[in-house]
């Protein structure tokens, strides 16, 4: 009997884009607003840059695409592209996941960085990727950013991080959790030489990235809706037995309680980025 003691089922996947939002669909050319349900043609739905025309509901964009709406044409040049994790612990099962996850994003990790310019102002950034295990950070994630923010340092010039994650990637227990560790104190150390750090929070940034690199920029922007939090409201709400304020943990919620310094429509990014780094640099080009 002892056997089944600790026995828990399998964990029930969750649509990573929203708890309370109905799955996003797809009809012959066409989107399905996960937000409003109309349904948007899929050339206006990128022209809006995946914001429905209807409700603002922003739908999730991956990395790459990210990268080719932020930055100037033709100026992003990737790091370390070729580095991806492996079954250090011979945890049951993953190496079947990394694979479906790198066929699911065309990626070899949870994230790309590298460097560019916006508005011609040089800048390293790092970009995650939700199709990728949900972007958990695994020791290869960590390593990564470490590098980048080095890169950055040794250029002198700012870092923008744009996160969502669900949070340390268990298959790599203590190697995951440590990266939140790893990426605080080479963080320290970048603020030490007084260099500007931008984190954009994405829908969903939650767990080990939350509680990390994800909130100790200078500026925090956050998409609207975005999820923001260390555990989800709704194992907060099981845990406490108590109801949770409106729209917790959203975006929203934070700007009002000081958690975040500005929520920035997709459409406003570019120019908003532009405009810090500007004032930043003095208005000189890096």
């Amino acid at each position: 009997m002892l056997k089944n003691t600790f026995y828990k089922k399998k964990y029930i996947p969750v649509n990573p884009y929203t708890e309370d939002r109905k799955q996003e669909g797809s009809i012959s050319g066409k989107k399905l607003c996960p937000s409003c349900s109309s349904v948007i043609p899929e050339t206006e739905l990128v022209e809006n840059f995946k914001v429905c025309p209807l409700c603002s509901c922003h739908f999730p964009l991956s990395a790459r695409e990210r990268i080719e709406m932020m930055l100037d044409k033709d100026s992003f040049r990737e790091f370390d592209s070729g580095l991806s994790s492996y079954n250090v612990l011979d945890f049951p099962e993953y190496d079947e996941k990394l694979l479906e996850a790198e066929q699911n994003s065309g990626l070899k990790e949870a994230i790309i960085t590298g460097c560019g310019r916006i508005g011609g102002h040089k800048l390293v950034l790092g970009v995650m990727e939700s199709q990728f295990m949900m972007g958990s950070m695994g020791s290869a994630v960590g390593e990564k950013i470490c590098r980048a923010v080095e890169r950055a340092m040794e250029a002198g010039c700012p870092l923008l991080m744009c996160c969502t994650s669900g949070g340390a990637r268990m298959q790599e227990g203590m190697l995951s959790l440590m990266q939140m560790a790893k990426t605080s104190a080479v963080l320290s150390r970048f603020h030490k030489e007084g260099l500007l750090y931008i984190s954009i929070m994405l829908h969903p940034t939650t767990g080990g990235v939350s509680a990390s690199f994800a909130s100790l920029a200078d500026i925090i922007i956050a998409e609207p809706g975005a999820l923001i939090g260390f555990a989800g409201p709704r194992v907060i709400r099981q845990t406490i037995g108590q109801t949770l304020p409106d729209n917790f943990q959203r975006a929203e919620f934070l700007l009002e309680h000081g958690m975040v310094d500005m929520i920035v429509e997709r459409s406003q990014l570019n120019a908003t980025l532009e405009f810090l780094l500007r004032i930043h640099q003095g208005g000189a080009n890096g």
